[in-house]
């Protein structure tokens, strides 16, 4: 897997917190390469964590919000003479964060009603407190994982 993304290699930190990591996660938050309002989002919604978590600095909420969300196995379909088999894998690193990124924004997303950072501050405290819809995404990949470990000989 030897396949890097350009933004991978020429990631710049982000500007307030010079994490890469939130930069990521801005790039993937943004929508038609409107990146001032992504960041807007991104950092409202920390401020919001700030706010409700005082003592608490909210990058490290954050990377801990996407550290706790990364799946550490999936299931990948394969296809062994004619039956699709569910195969258990393991995630790899960059996937791991790229799935937890995912993750938590389409929590965020299918939340309607309010602003789009205070939908993102609170699926990133719920993820932090290991609850939340992204945090259930990953109970679910993992337990279909184990459910179909009898497969797991097909794995290459």
């Amino acid at each position: 897997m030897g396949k890097r993304t350009a933004s991978a290699e020429t990631l710049k930190p982000d500007p307030r917190y010079q994490n890469k990591l939130a930069s990521k996660f801005i790039n993937c938050l943004m929508w038609r390469g409107k990146k001032g309002t992504a960041q807007r989002i991104f950092y409202g919604a920390l401020d919001q964590i700030q706010k409700r978590m005082p003592d608490a600095d909210p990058i490290e909420i954050f990377t801990q919000a996407v550290e706790n969300v990364k799946p550490t196995v999936e299931v990948r379909s394969k296809r062994v003479g004619g039956a699709t088999y569910q195969v258990p894998m393991q995630v790899n690193k960059v996937r791991q964060q790229s799935l937890a990124i995912r993750w938590i924004i389409h929590a965020a997303r299918g939340k309607t009603g309010r602003p789009m950072y205070l939908r993102l501050a609170d699926e990133l405290m719920a993820a932090y407190r290991r609850e939340g819809e992204a945090m259930a995404k990953r109970e679910n990949t993992i337990k279909m994982a184990e459910s179909n470990k009898a497969f797991a000989h097909f794995a290459w």
